[in-house]
C-alpha cells in the first residue's frame, strides 16, 4: 500500500474512533452539563492547541515538509489555543468569555478547513512521512478538534435559542403582569 493511501486511510479512520467515543462517553456528558461548564471543558482541550506549533520545528517535522502546509497550521493552532486559554482565564467576566469562546471555535475550524485545503494544495499525502512526529497530529488530534468545535457550535446554538425563549417568556409574563 502506498503512503499516499495509509495516509488518507489513517486520516479519513481518525474520526471513527473518536466519534464512536464522543457519541458513548464525551456527547451525554456536554449535553447534561450547565452550557457555560460544557463551553469551558471544550475550551480547556483547545488550550492544548499551542502544541501546533511544532509544525515549525525542525527534527520534529522533516525539512521537506512544505511551508505552505506548515506555517498556517502552526500559527493558526497557536492562535487557537491562545483563544481558548483567554476564554479560561475571562470565566468571572462573561461577555468577554463568550466572545473568546465564539473566536477560539471560528478561528479552530477556519484553521482545519484550510489546513485540509492546503494539504490537498501541497499534496501532504505524497510527504506524509515529512511530518515526522507532527504526523500524529492530523490522524489522532485533529478529529477530535473538529468534533468539539461542532458540539460547541451547537451548544452556542442551543443555549442562544434557549435564552431567546427564556427572553421572550419573560416578555410574555411581563405583559400578563401588567394586564
Amino acid at each position: 500500500m502506498s503512503s499516499q493511501i495509509v495516509f488518507l486511510t489513517h486520516l479519513i479512520l481518525g474520526y471513527v474512533p473518536w466519534l464512536l467515543c464522543f457519541g458513548a462517553f464525551i456527547w451525554p456528558r456536554l449535553k447534561a452539563m450547565d452550557h457555560f461548564d460544557a463551553q469551558r471543558a471544550i475550551a480547556a482541550l483547545h488550550s492544548f492547541r499551542f502544541f501546533g506549533l511544532a509544525f515549525l520545528l525542525p527534527g520534529v517535522v522533516g525539512p521537506n515538509l512544505p511551508d505552505g502546509f506548515a506555517t498556517f497550521a502552526a500559527y493558526a493552532n497557536f492562535a487557537t489555543g491562545v483563544l481558548a486559554m483567554l476564554a479560561l482565564l475571562a470565566v468571572r467576566i462573561r461577555p468577554l468569555f463568550w466572545l473568546f469562546i465564539l473566536a477560539f471555535n471560528l478561528v479552530g475550524v477556519a484553521d482545519i478547513a484550510v489546513d485540509f485545503y492546503d494539504a490537498v494544495r501541497v499534496d501532504l499525502p505524497a510527504v506524509a512521512g515529512e511530518l515526522g512526529a507532527m504526523y500524529a497530529f492530523p490522524i489522532i488530534y485533529m478529529p477530535l478538534q473538529m468534533i468539539t468545535h461542532l458540539a460547541a457550535f451547537y451548544l452556542l446554538a442551543r443555549s442562544r435559542s434557549n435564552a431567546l425563549s427564556s427572553f421572550a417568556g419573560d416578555a410574555a409574563a411581563s405583559q400578563i403582569a401588567r394586564h
